[in-house]
């Protein structure tokens, strides 16, 4: 990893536990629908399976309202500090999440702001991460050591496959989408369009942890 200079993270699920949230929602509308939590979680997990916002859908497909997520039930993870002390003495730290308003102020609350150099969240920037389908999933070097939350382990290529696999994709399938927007840096600003000039050109190996 000598050519990597920047490592990024996601938050929910990476280095913020949501479970005690997910509970709360699942047990709120198991509540208002009259349904077993089991029976609303197993129906979550379907829709989430299918890149959909299970909880939603479920609550939707219900009748009933979804309570609110609430962030004061979210949880760092026990060695999420210790991990992004230690990278951060080596690489700069980005965060790249689909989050509500507020995003820095709870990393600050959580005590980890100060490891990260740049937060870049969907609802400060007006963006948001596209759900990854069999179509546009990318393989990763360290996809199967770190598991997968969205895609089928049986039915992904491992590596070195992997290299031929994603060979066969179009151009236009392997491009992430340029979308409206701008991050936040210390000293200024960027559009989305600006950074991937400026990464482009950059002769570095960017790795986002997800």
């Amino acid at each position: 990893m000598d050519d990597i200079k920047w490592l990024f993270f996601d938050i929910g699920s990476t280095l913020v536990d949501e479970s005690l949230v997910y509970e709360y929602i699942f047990g709120g509308i198991a509540d208002a629908s009259g349904k077993s939590t089991e029976y609303i979680y197993d129906k979550a997990m379907e829709f989430y399976r299918q890149n959909k916002k299970g909880d939603k859908e479920v609550a939707a497909m219900l009748g009933v309202k979804a309570p609110a997520w609430d962030t004061k039930r979210e949880r760092l993870y026990p060695d999420a500090e210790e991990v992004l002390i230690n990278l951060h003495e080596k690489y700069k730290i980005g965060v790249i999440a689909n989050q509500m308003y507020g995003t820095e102020e709870r990393l600050e609350a959580f005590g980890i702001r100060r490891f990260i150099d740049v937060v870049v969240a969907s609802a400060e920037e007006g963006v948001e991460k596209p759900p990854v389908s069999a179509e546009n999933a990318l393989v990763y070097r360290d996809l199967f050591e770190m598991g997968m939350a969205f895609v089928d382990v049986e039915t992904m290529p491992r590596w070195p496959e992997g290299d031929a696999w994603m060979e066969k994709q179009s151009v236009a399938d392997r491009q992430p989408e340029i979308l409206e927007g701008k991050v936040k840096l210390p000293t200024g600003e960027l559009t989305l369009r600006q950074l991937q000039g400026i990464l482009k050109l950059l002769d570095v190996d960017i790795t986002f942890i997800d």
